[in-house]
């Protein structure tokens, strides 16, 4: 099922795990609907700036036993089809996060287990979308603890330096 141009349903459901332990990851017409504008919102931006390149989902809907599973929350946005991780292969997930603040109405934008010293594509973007109302929250996660907002940029040349 397309959810938007770019998008279709079965990257956001596609999951390993589930594969492995037998569990059911099939998000209702809620969770559609909420992925659909999760993909508006902010994904299809996000492939239209960083020029068309591949927006690649390393999670997004999550079953509440999938999540139990993963030792995530079962409150968990993904559980709503409200949120996804994701990275952009050959772009700083650092530079993703930073465009999304700046451009982007989101819910929770939280760039995780990012290092600057690992090179571009350390770590990934989390973000998530709420139709209904936004905390513009800015997080950066790593690994062990939370902090407000995202690391500084280093930049040379009108690019991100890694």
């Amino acid at each position: 099922m397309q959810l938007s141009k770019h998008f279709t349903l079965n990257e956001f459901e596609k999951s390993s795990t589930a594969i492995r332990l037998g569990i059911t990851n099939k998000a209702g017409s809620g969770e559609i609907k909420n992925l659909t504008d999760l993909c508006y919102g902010v994904l299809e931006l996000v492939r239209t700036k960083f020029e068309e390149k591949a927006v690649i989902i390393t999670s997004g809907y999550r079953s509440e036993e999938l999540c139990v599973a993963i030792k995530s929350s079962k409150t968990s946005q993904h559980t709503k089809g409200q949120a996804c991780d994701f990275e952009i292969a050959g772009v700083s997930n650092l530079e993703v996060a930073l465009w999304i603040q700046g451009n982007c109405d989101f819910d929770q934008l939280i760039l995780e287990f990012w290092k600057e010293e690992e090179g571009v594509n350390s770590g990934w973007v989390h973000c998530s979308f709420n139709q209904d109302s936004n905390r513009k929250q800015v997080l950066t996660f790593d690994g062990k603890n939370y902090s407000n907002g995202l690391p500084e940029a280093k930049w040379s040349g009108g690019k991100l330096k890694n």
